[in-house]
C-alpha cells in the first residue's frame, strides 16, 4: 500500500421582512370592512385559479413556468385592484416574469453539466487499462517521494530513471491523453511532466533541496489533473 505521497510532499514547504383596524366596539360583526388591500387579495385566489387552470390544461409541470404563471395572475389581479403601490407590485411581478426567465437559462445549463458528467462517468468506466497506469504513477510517486523524504536520491534515481522515456510515464501520458477532455486539465499534464524532468535532472544532479520542490510540483500537478478528470476516486493512495 503506498503511502498518500502529497502529504510527503506538504511535509517538504511546511514552516514551523399594520394590523387591520380593529373594528368599533359599537359596530356588529356583519358590518366588518376589510381595508381595499385586504378586498383585493381576497379575488386573486380566484383569478389564479383561472390562470392555474389555463396553464395545467397544456400538461406542463415544469417549476419555472408555474412561477411565471404566478407572476401572470399577480400582474392580472392588479389590473383589478386600486391598491395604492399597485405600480410597486406590478415591478416585483414583472421581475419575477424576468427570474424565471433566467431560471430558463439555469435549468438548461443544469441538464448540460449533467450530459457532460454521465459522458464523464461512461469514459472513466471504459479506461480500466489506462486507471491501471496511473495506479503505477501513484506507487512510483510515492516510492520516489520515501526516498527524497529519507536523502535517499540514489533510490529514487532508480524509480525515476535517466529520462521522462521511462516505462511508467511513457504510459501515464497515454492514460493523459485519453481522460484529458478540457485545457485546464491538459495545463496540468503539461505542468506535470515538465516538473518530472526537472526533478529526474534534480534526482541525477543530486541535489535534495531542488528535488523536493520538483517532487512537490509534479505530485500536485498529478494530483489536480485526477480530481479535474474525476478518476482521483478510482485510485489508491492519494
Amino acid at each position: 500500500m503506498a503511502t498518500p505521497f502529497l502529504s510527503t510532499a506538504n511535509s517538504f514547504l511546511s514552516p514551523s421582512l399594520a394590523s387591520p383596524t380593529s373594528p368599533s366596539p359599537h359596530s356588529s360583526s356583519s358590518s366588518l370592512a376589510f381595508p381595499q388591500p385586504f378586498r383585493t387579495a381576497r379575488k386573486l385566489p380566484n383569478l389564479c385559479r383561472a390562470c392555474s387552470d389555463s396553464s395545467s390544461s397544456t400538461g406542463s409541470h415544469d417549476v419555472v413556468t408555474s412561477r411565471r404563471s404566478l407572476a401572470l395572475c399577480l400582474i392580472t389581479g392588479l389590473a383589478f385592484s386600486s391598491l395604492p403601490n399597485a405600480d410597486i407590485t406590478a415591478s416585483s411581478a414583472n421581475a419575477a416574469i424576468l427570474e424565471a426567465d433566467e431560471d430558463d437559462e439555469l435549468m438548461e445549463k443544469v441538464k448540460q453539466d449533467r450530459k457532460r458528467r454521465i459522458e464523464r462517468q461512461g469514459v472513466l468506466n471504459s479506461a480500466k487499462k489506462e486507471t491501471g497506469y496511473l495506479q503505477d504513477v501513484v506507487y512510483n510517486l510515492s516510492k520516489v517521494g520515501q526516498a527524497i523524504e529519507n536523502s535517499d536520491l540514489s533510490a529514487a534515481g532508480s524509480v525515476l530513471g535517466k529520462g521522462t522515456d521511462t516505462d511508467w510515464v511513457q504510459k501515464a501520458n497515454v492514460a493523459f491523453a485519453k481522460l484529458s477532455s478540457g485545457p485546464e486539465e491538459k495545463t496540468e499534464v503539461d505542468t506535470f511532466n515538465s516538473s518530472l524532468a526537472s526533478l529526474i535532472s534534480s534526482v541525477v544532479g543530486n541535489d535534495i533541496e531542488s528535488s523536493k520542490v520538483a517532487f512537490y510540483a509534479s505530485a500536485s500537478a498529478f494530483e489536480k489533473w485526477t480530481t479535474l478528470t474525476g478518476i482521483i476516486t478510482q485510485l489508491k493512495g492519494i
